[in-house]
């Protein structure tokens, strides 16, 4: 039996095990942390106490599936697992090479391994990165990953585009081990792929797009160095006098105890002989985690709100990952939005398809008033609220693009980038703003 601690700050919050001859896991809180005020289990999948008649199969599936989602995706994976000398489905190997920062509060170390595990008086070692350097890592992608610096995977998020968590103080980027601080920002370079070229920029003003219009999101920066680099501030991590406070949050997919393979809806594709098959992360799924708020209400209208601006800004890939609420011993609240692209005006040959369908509707072709109407009763909506949020997010959109093209253009956002941003968001606007006057119209009998 291998087994890992993982920690919150300097409590341990528990022990994870893996049985290599049987292939299971398992996760045991320590006694410290179940029995103490104010602690919470890590996910509502993962309670302080297991459930009566949780076999040890279901269990070890649930672990798995939770720690699995801390990892990053696709190349990046590949990339982290080569240089930890392990293989991408050793899920304990790549915790042990990544698990020191993750998303989230959580820190994973071996166990006993007391030069790993957290230590009040530690001392913090920062490695600057300057823009010259940043630049000449994006450059030199093609012979070594940008997750790779001096020889360490320096990537612990989970998602597919390039990206490093980097500690910024007075301007300056730090990669950060030990001690009291932790990163504070992730770095997202221009991706390899030329087609994604305005991704960065495309990204940015999805995001300034949010922010005016009223959404709660985490804060962007596009700087060049010189080429375009979106830097997103974590709002996981809190600066306090005596260092970086780490908050606990779960992904959709954490939160409803699925697989990362099951962040799509549709998760075993849109082919015509599979398309019945959802399985995956929905809006339904979703909405019934806001039961776990201590502000359901509130977070309720959040979580709409968010829906409707993936539509609005043609986010065809708003998927149960990109989705994350805090979790502490209050239950569960939603977080601020993040990973928000137009996906249609990037012009990369993406699939029109919606990563979790409105109704039935897993295109804006599809998304008619009735379906906006079925989308409010599966998530358990009032017809009327859907329909008078998305009027006026759609207004809101409206008013706030001409000031958001001038400040992108002032942020060196090419012309041709901002434009197209631009056509593509106003004509959804105006789309969806016909379907919101007749959302109010459906009935719950229509569906029933």
């Amino acid at each position: 039996m291998v087994t890992l601690d993982v920690w919150v700050g300097h409590d341990l919050v528990g022990v994870l095990g893996h049985d290599p001859k049987a292939n299971q896991f398992s996760f045991d809180y320590a006694a410290g942390w179940r029995n103490a005020a104010g602690r919470f289990p890590l996910s509502p999948q993962l309670p302080l106490q297991r459930p009566a008649g949780e076999t040890a199969e279901q269990h070890s599936a649930q672990v798995r599936q939770f720690f699995e989602n801390l990892l990053p995706e696709g190349e990046a994976l590949d990339h982290a697992a080569q240089s930890a000398g392990t293989t991408r489905s050793n899920l304990v190997g790549l915790l042990i090479a990544l698990g020191k920062e993750t998303a989230g509060a959580l820190r994973v170390t071996l166990t006993d391994d007391t030069a790993a595990a957290p230590a009040a008086a530690g001392a913090d070692q920062l490695r600057e990165i300057t823009p010259a350097q940043l630049s000449e890592r994006i450059r030199e992608r093609g012979n070594l990953p940008f997750s790779v610096w001096d020889g360490k995977v320096r990537l612990s998020i989970a998602g597919y585009q390039d990206k490093i968590a980097v500690y910024e103080r007075e301007g300056r980027w730090y990669l950060v081990e030990g001690g009291r601080l932790a990163s504070t920002e992730i770095v997202k370079p221009v991706p390899v792929r030329p087609q994604l070229a305005s991704l960065p920029a495309n990204e940015h003003m999805c995001m300034q797009l949010a922010r005016r219009v009223g959404l709660e999101v985490a804060p962007t920066r596009l700087v060049h160095v010189p080429e375009p680099v979106l830097l997103v501030r974590r709002f996981d991590r809190v600066e306090a006098p005596d260092g970086v406070r780490r908050l606990h949050i779960v992904d959709g997919c954490q939160a409803l105890g699925l697989s990362v393979a099951m962040k799509y809806e549709r998760a075993y594709g849109d082919g015509a002989e599979v398309a019945h098959l959802r399985e995956g992360v929905s809006f339904p799924k979703l909405f019934s985690l806001v039961d776990q708020s201590p502000l359901p209400a509130v977070d309720r209208l959040g979580l709409l709100r968010w829906a409707i601006f993936q539509v609005l800004i043609g986010n065809t890939d708003a998927h149960g990952k990109n989705v994350s609420f805090f979790c502490d011993e209050r239950g569960l609240r939603l977080a601020p939005a993040y990973d928000l692209v137009c996906m249609e005006a990037l012009d990369a040959g993406f699939g029109g398809a919606y990563a979790m369908a409105y109704g039935d509707a897993f295109s804006e072709h599809e998304l008619s008033p009735y379906e906006w109407g079925r989308f409010a009763y599966q998530c358990k909506l009032p017809f009327r609220l859907v329909a008078n949020e998305l009027d006026t997010l759609a207004g809101k959109v409206l008013a706030a693009m001409d000031a958001l093209v001038a400040d992108s253009l002032q942020q060196d956002v090419p012309a041709a980038v901002a434009q197209r941003f631009k056509e593509v968001v106003l004509g959804i606007c105006d789309r969806q703003r016909v379907h919101a006057k007749q959302i109010s119209r459906a009935k719950r009998a229509d569906y029933e």
